[in-house]
């Protein structure tokens, strides 16, 4: 993989993976987009607060068939708390999320733009979303801001980012989530965890 180096310090900075589109400094914090040939300083990483994790950075995360190598760690405020996400790989190279939020845990997987769910209007508790001729209901809408950042993750991330989202699960007790900003949106389709379900192999 391309070796950078830190424009803000000249520290050495290599890109894990191929899909890494930004990751950040561990000798002074600064998150940098990568480009073809060089770092570009994107800003700076927060302050990651310390917190009991289930896990980290250079972690195998197992739950159920999901094994995701850990990359990025995100954390972002909702107002009254916040929570973690978690950025990472399978053992295909496809991109999951692991969110972590008072206990409860999620594997995430992105959608592919083609065929996403569609709203009708401004999002409302208890609206009905389809997905892949499935049906789920809106239980949560809020708003969160990235507060900081630790890692490499395949889609450029900012702290001070903010955007809405939403919560929808089916009777099934699956999850999608779609996460709206100026100009975009992304969903995700997840399954939940119980942490003590949940199998971590640490990293050197």
């Amino acid at each position: 993989m391309t070796d950078f180096n830190c424009p803000n310090c000249g520290n050495q900075v290599q890109r894990a993976l191929a899909i890494v589109k930004m990751t950040t400094c561990t000798s002074c914090g600064t998150s940098l987009f990568l480009a073809d040939d060089k770092a570009l300083t994107a800003g700076q990483g927060g302050e990651m607060h310390d917190a009991p994790l289930l896990f980290g950075i250079g972690d195998k995360v197992i739950l159920g068939q999901y094994h995701v190598d850990i990359y990025g760690h995100a954390r972002y405020s909702y107002g009254r708390g916040f929570w973690d996400e978690f950025w990472g790989v399978d053992g295909r190279g496809d991109p999951f999320w692991v969110s972590v939020d008072e206990g409860d845990v999620v594997v995430q997987e992105p959608l592919p733009s083609k065929g996403q769910p569609r709203l009708n209007g401004p999002a409302k508790l208890g609206q009905k979303v389809t997905y892949d001729r499935r049906t789920y209901r809106v239980k949560e809408i809020e708003s969160a801001e990235c507060v900081a950042i630790r890692g490499s993750f395949g889609e450029p991330i900012d702290v001070g980012d903010t955007h809405s989202f939403i919560n929808a699960s089916n009777q099934g007790g699956d999850l999608l989530s779609g996460e709206f900003w100026d100009g975009g949106e992304s969903w995700f389709l997840g399954e939940w965890f119980d942490p003590f379900d949940i199998k971590v192999v640490s990293g050197t």
